[in-house]
């Protein structure tokens, strides 16, 4: 598998889940805490916690620590990074046909 492979496998597991889509639509309107999460989502702290870790593996998310309280953003630079690497390996690896959509 190659390096682009296992990075969309990544960001596969990172949204592949209702949960977690819902916290990074959440996130796309700004930063929020992990109390603002488990409000939103409506599930325990743990678990939201738990679906962080996840994003953050994904690098789906990232945090910064303020004080007493750690804040998630949606880590947008590693995002579009992503998508451009995708749209470049299509466009050099596969020819694009132009389609009779209406």
């Amino acid at each position: 598998m190659t390096p682009l492979c296992d990075e969309i496998e990544k960001f596969g597991k990172g949204i592949g889940n209702a949960t977690r889509y819902t916290i990074i639509e959440s996130l796309l309107k700004g930063e929020r805490t992990v109390s603002e999460l488990v409000a939103i989502t409506r599930l325990s702290q743990p678990l939201v916690s738990q679906h962080l870790k996840t994003l953050k593996s994904s690098n789906l998310v990232t945090s910064v620590r303020r004080g007493q309280e750690v804040f998630y953003t949606v880590n947008n630079v590693y995002i579009l990074e992503l998508l451009t690497k995708l749209t470049t390996d299509i466009k050099e690896n596969h020819a694009i046909r132009p389609t009779s959509i209406k």
